[in-house]
Parts: C-alpha cells; sequence; structure tokens
C-alpha cells in the first residue's frame, strides 16, 4: 500500500463518521489549474474545499481508501483520495481539532500557513476543510511507505539510503524551523514519507497546530522536543529497531556503536560515518539546533549520490514463510497475549535456550557465586508469580554482571508485562535480542509488550518475523 501524508501510525476498521456539509463555497477541481512550477512542485492554489469534494475524492470515505496504521487506536485517519485526473492522488487527513477558545479560526490560519510552504523535503499541503470540530487536511500523496514499514518491517535498507534519509529530514526540519515552523507534533519514522523518486520526505501534518491527536506528547511540542525526537529517528536508522522516544538514552547510554549495530549493516557500513552518526544522535537527545544537525550530516555526504529511487517490498518468500510456518506453544501464547500461559513456557524451558551460550563461557557463569544466588532467588520469585520480587533479583544481577543470558532478560521482561510496565518490557526484549540475535523468545515477548503498546501493526510483524526466525532453526 502505498505511503501518505501520515503524522501517526494510523488503520481502521470503520470509516469516521460523516461530518454534516460545512458552510463554505464549493470549489470546482479544474485540471488546467494543476501544473508543476519551474522546481516541480504541484502548482496547485491552497484551496478551501468542500465537503463534497473530499467525499468525492475518497469514494464517500471508503474503508478500501484508508491508507493510514493503526486507526482504530485514534480517530485521526488518512485516506486515498483522486481530485482530479491531472492532479493524481492526494492525501486526506480527518481529525478532531482541538478548540481555541481565543481564536475560531485559528485551524484554518495556521493550514493555511503551512500551505505556504514549499520544500523539496517537506509534502505539500495543499488545502483544507473544516466543521465544527471536525476537520480535514489535503496533501500530496507520498507513494512509497514510511520509514517505519521500510525500516522496521522490509529491514533491507543500506546505508548509503539510512544516511541520506537522515539528511533529507534534517533539511526539511531546518527550513521550517527557518521559516518560523519550529514545532512539529509527534514526529517519528512515521511521519517520514518516500516520493515518487524514492527520496525522503516530511509530512507536512505534523506542522499544523490545533489537531487533537491522540498519538500526541504531552503538554507541548517545542524546538527541543523535535531535536530529542529527530534523535530517536537517528537511534532508528543506526539500529533498525522501533524505539519508543523515552527509551532513546538507554539504547544509546553505556552502548558501544558495534552493540546498537542493526545486523544488516555490520560489514556494510562506513564505520567512521556511522559513529559520527552514532554520535549525532546522543547530542540530539540533549538537543542542539537544526543548523548544526544539517551541517553534520552534510559532511558525511561527500561521496556520489547513490540512487535513492529503489524501493524494496517485503518478498514474497517471506510472506508464504510466515504463512506457511508452524507456530510454537510460545508464538500461540503470545499471539493472543496470555501471559499465564507464557509464564508456563518459560518455566519449563528453564535456560535450555541459553545453553550453547552457556557452555561457550562455563567459568564465567559460575564464578561469582553470590551474583547466581541473586539469579536463582529471582527464578524462585518468577517460579511462585512473585513478579515485583523477581524483578527486584533479577536486576541486582544484572546490574553487577558483564555478561547476563538472554532467558534473565526474558523473564524480567515478562514480568514488566504482569506489572503492567510495557515500556521496560520492550526494552528487555530489544536487549534480549541484542544478546543473542537469532533467538525467536526475544522477538515474541517484543509483540506482546509492542501490543500492550497499542503498536499493533508492529506487533503482528515481530510476530512474524519471530515465526519466520523459528522455521530456520527448526530447518537447521
Amino acid at each position: 500500500m502505498g505511503g501518505c501524508c501520515v503524522s501517526t501510525p494510523l488503520v481502521n476498521d470503520q470509516p469516521p463518521p460523516q461530518p454534516q456539509q460545512p458552510q463554505t463555497q464549493h470549489v470546482e477541481v479544474k485540471n488546467d489549474e494543476v501544473k508543476n512550477d519551474d522546481d516541480g512542485f504541484v502548482n496547485w492554489p491552497f484551496t478551501e474545499f468542500s465537503l463534497s469534494d473530499l467525499t468525492t475524492a475518497t469514494k464517500n470515505f471508503s474503508p478500501d481508501e484508508i491508507i493510514s496504521e493503526n486507526a482504530e487506536e485514534s480517530s485521526n485517519v488518512v485516506f486515498k483520495g483522486l481530485l482530479s485526473e491531472n492532479l493524481g492522488f492526494v492525501a486526506v487527513k480527518v481529525f478532531k481539532i482541538t478548540p481555541q477558545e481565543d481564536h475560531p479560526d485559528y485551524f484554518a490560519k495556521v493550514a493555511k500557513e503551512v500551505g505556504k510552504l514549499k520544500h523539496k523535503r517537506l509534502v505539500k499541503l495543499l488545502g483544507y476543510c473544516s466543521d465544527g470540530d471536525e476537520g480535514f487536511l489535503v496533501a500530496e500523496f507520498m507513494p512509497n511507505d514510511t520509514l517505519a514499514k521500510r525500516l522496521f518491517h522490509q529491514k533491507d535498507m543500506d546505508w548509503s539510503m539510512r544516511l541520506r534519509v537522515a539528511y533529507h529530514i534534517a533539511e526539511a526540519l531546518d527550513y521550517c524551523n527557518t521559516a518560523g515552523f519550529n514545532l512539529y507534533s509527534n514526529l517519528s519514522a512515521y511521519t517520514v514519507l518516500f516520493d515518487k523518486d524514492g527520496d525522503a520526505c516530511l509530512s507536512s501534518f505534523g506542522l499544523v497546530k490545533g489537531i487533537n491527536d491522540d498519538q500526541r506528547t504531552t503538554g507541548s511540542v517545542n524546538p527541543q522536543n523535535v531535536t530529542y525526537r529527530f534523535g530517536t529517528i537517528l537511534v532508528n536508522l543506526i539500529s533498525g529497531k522501533q524505539i519508543p522516544p523515552s527509551h532513546a538514552p538507554e539504547m544509546i547510554l553505556g552502548k558501544t556503536l558495534d552493540q546498537l549495530m542493526d545486523p544488516y549493516l555490520k560489514g556494510r557500513v562506513s564505520m567512521d560515518e556511522a559513529t559520527a552518526v552514532f554520535k549525532l544522535a546522543t547530542q540530539c537527545l540533549q538537543s542542539p539546533n537544526t543548523r548544526e544537525i544539517v551541517a553534520t550530516l552534510e559532511t558525511l555526504l561527500t561521496r556520489p549520490q547513490v540512487p535513492s529511487h529503489e524501493v524494496t517490498e517485503v518478498t514474497t518468500q517471506q510472506e508464504e514463510a510466515s504463512s506457511s510456518t508452524h507456530i510454537s506453544p510460545l508464538g500461540e501464547a503470545c499471539s493472543r497475549m496470555d501471559l499465564a500461559s507464557i509464564h508456563q513456557i518459560l518455566v519449563s524451558t528453564a535456560y535450555n535456550d541459553d545453553k550453547d551460550l552457556i557452555e561457550s563461557s562455563f567459568r564465567e557463569w559460575t564464578e561469582v557465586q553470590e551474583l547466581q544466588d541473586l539469579r536463582k532467588q529471582g527464578d524462585q520469585a518468577f517460579e511462585e508469580q512473585d513478579f515485583k520480587t523477581a524483578i527486584a533479583f533479577y536486576s541486582q544481577f544484572i546490574e553487577n554482571r558483564k555478561l547476563v543470558y538472554p532467558s534473565v532478560y526474558a523473564r524480567r521482561s515478562l514480568c514488566y508485562l504482569f506489572c503492567n510496565d510495557p515500556d521496560n518490557s520492550l526494552l528487555d526484549g530489544m536487549t534480549a535480542q541484542n544478546v543473542y540475535p537469532d533467538w525467536p523468545t526475544a522477538l515474541y515477548l517484543q509483540s506482546v509488550a509492542l501490543a500492550k503498546l497499542n503498536m499493533n501493526s508492529d506487533s503482528t510483524y515481530m510476530l512474524k518475523e519471530a515465526a519466520i526466525l523459528e522455521a530456520k532453526r527448526q530447518q537447521q
């Protein structure tokens, strides 16, 4: 499915309620008004559309035209629409407008200001429509998916492309900041879209303040938040993993670049460039300005530009493998989010999955008896379902050891789920995967944590990845 100008990961099973016809003059869509200017931008006059325009364009807001992800968890939905044959497809976002007591026309004014922005790395906002507390934004349609889909799910983006993505989005943010738009709602890998040439662009939806976005950060989004979230995107690009923004510092601090690096990139990346991006990510979490970010990334793009139009797709071979794979009891339990069954399986499995790692470093595993006692106390509490106590003992064990086996992280991950702490559960699942990259259990637990965080599409993909990895292990 093609990408769109999306500010949050969304999908919906039902179309949103149909608002009443707004009191606005109908704008006739004329093909001869649609031209490209000298810079290649769509030369479409910013328009206050009528509801009938948008209803027709989206086939009465048909569920078949929804192109956003996880919309069942949000009032925001994005549809694909066709306003005119010459203009081509557009993205239409439907959302609730945040009331502005002192400025009844605030949404319209901000939308018009965003519509004036023009940059090759920013998706063009073409128009809007409003009706009471219901709003609509219309933008160019981006046909080649989001960074989230390509990076987290397809998992085959090369380093030169990742570097170009970082640079392009930094360019867009710096342009917006210079133009007076230093606020951006929920900057993430889901708001980075790929145009028809495969180049990364920033969604313009996040620039329109006044949207009641279910996924927005609490409180006012300021420039410091924007650079912090860009730092999180850099961590995504280095690691190839989806990371909750609040955990980005934990993923970097105390870690080496080799520990953080996406396994797909190892042996295929310039370590000098990767180190520079790693340092920049750390700095972004401490909030440098956008001009400094652009300058740093620009210096890394000294070699000839690589083709960026290669848009890869999930292979049918992977899809067939995932559909034909017999899922294990652990996979079944995780798909149902049956914590009790997951607990029984981890107890019965004990540390059998770690045996190869344990055998390769048996001396370190046994040399500190006091630490092993902590682990055993954690195991006892885990088996007795005293999960808070288990977390305490496992945490002491982890803090005092250089080498911690993945089952310890897996057990603590499940404990966090029982204690309604999916953020820390996800972090432990990711850490277990870092320790043991080919271990399906780590991915299965991440799928449960992602589901608890309402990141359902990512949870589904993680479940499939775990099943595929399990099938490969069975064939060995």
